[in-house]
């Protein structure tokens, strides 16, 4: 997942058939907590964890500076002074959760303009095979961070460009391009020495940096978890869409499953159409395995507890009631969620991506997810 998310860059709300995340400006309407849809059945179970993960990082936080980029949210002296107050809370108690959220929180609707519903995915830690040396099948790399990549946050130099980044290579004094993802694969760039692991599949290493984390189970018998380390600079493209157009996959039956199964049919095909993704990720070792994959606020996500969100309009350890409709026979979702997390794809103040965890079953819940639904920020009273 990542530090400045581990770019999740879900293709699907790009090429799917429903409507684009809402782009209009952030509104916030007050309501209460009675009405929130689900609201008293909420059993607050692993929110602690996901909670209290935010909170280590609030803590530490210099409490004169703001929450985020949400001026509603306050000081960070404010919200360590919730997170102090959890912290002594008992965990497993659903009714002194509901309690304190409720006497020292507010919920505010988020709405995109007037809009109140938009687009949410989903994604999950992806599963690769691979080995610490290049033999037998294991012959498809990747890579670490580079050492000449330079990450810029354009916010920190103009307000007006919040959110916006770029990547480059200096060069005598000027920030350039970096290669693109086809002449990384190719290994037409200086760094062909900096592999982290060998996988043995070339479109399960294109899925893992679309989704930013994954577990490698090495041929030792070991697992290493991987995580986002930074990225060439060069903007996401929807491979989805690419296939749409070049009508290999419909609207209607596009999905994380149907691209992966087209890629692996057609493999002739499958490295030019990846390639049309100039986007390249790297990785690193997640020295805090046992824990999870880490998310772009710098903590370990929790399955189905953490969202990823416009990290350039609400801020990390953002508590969010999310009601999110049904779709391929799932249950509604209504809970209290975590802002953990964002990415290339997450744009617009009603726009989520829900982290659904690690395996077969996450991989299944998480690839078809394009569901219409809002969330309801809570703040601080």
């Amino acid at each position: 997942m990542a530090r400045f998310a581990f770019l999740l860059l879900l293709f699907l709300s790009a090429c799917a058939g429903m409507k684009e995340e809402a782009l209009g400006p952030l509104n916030l309407r007050p309501a209460e907590f009675a009405t929130l849809p689900g609201w008293q059945d909420e059993n607050f179970q692993d929110f602690a964890t996901a909670f209290s993960r935010s909170c280590a990082r609030i803590l530490k936080s210099d409490p004169a500076k703001n929450f985020g980029p949400l001026p509603e949210a306050g000081t960070m002296a404010l919200w360590q002074e919730r997170c102090r107050e959890f912290a002594a809370l008992d965990s497993q108690n659903a009714a002194m959760l509901r309690t304190f959220f409720e006497s020292r929180f507010r919920p505010y609707e988020v709405r995109a303009g007037d809009e109140v519903k938009g687009l949410f995915t989903g994604y999950y830690e992806a599963s690769l095979r691979g080995s610490r040396t290049r033999k037998g099948p294991y012959r498809i790399p990747l890579y670490t961070r580079p050492d000449d990549l330079v990450m810029v946050d354009l916010g920190e130099f103009r307000d007006e460009l919040k959110g916006q980044r770029i990547a480059g290579r200096v060069v005598t004094g000027q920030l350039k391009p970096y290669e693109d993802r086809a002449a990384i694969v190719a290994g037409q760039w200086p760094h062909n020495d900096k592999v982290l692991v060998w996988v043995d599949d070339a479109v399960d290493a294109f899925f893992v940096q679309v989704q930013g984390s994954g577990v490698v189970e090495m041929d030792d018998g070991s697992l290493m978890r991987i995580g986002y380390a930074g990225q060439n600079g060069h903007i996401y493209t929807a491979i989805g869409r690419e296939l749409i157009k070049r009508q290999s996959l419909s609207k209607e039956d596009v999905s994380m499953q149907a691209i992966e199964q087209w890629l692996k049919a057609h493999p002739e095909q499958a490295d030019e159409i990846m390639n049309t993704n100039r986007s390249y990720v790297f990785f690193k070792m997640n020295e805090e395995a046992e824990q999870g994959p880490q998310g772009g606020e710098g903590v370990a996500l929790t399955p189905q507890r953490s969202l990823a969100v416009d990290r350039s309009l609400l801020p990390y350890g953002l508590p969010l009631w999310v009601d999110i409709e049904a779709t391929d026979q799932r249950l509604q979702i209504k809970r209290l969620m975590i802002a953990q997390d964002t990415g290339g794809a997450i744009r617009g103040p009603v726009r989520g991506d829900f982290f659904w965890g690690h395996g077969a079953q996450a991989e299944a819940m998480a690839g078809p997810m394009k569901s219409d639904g809002r969330y309801w920020a809570l703040l601080p009273r």
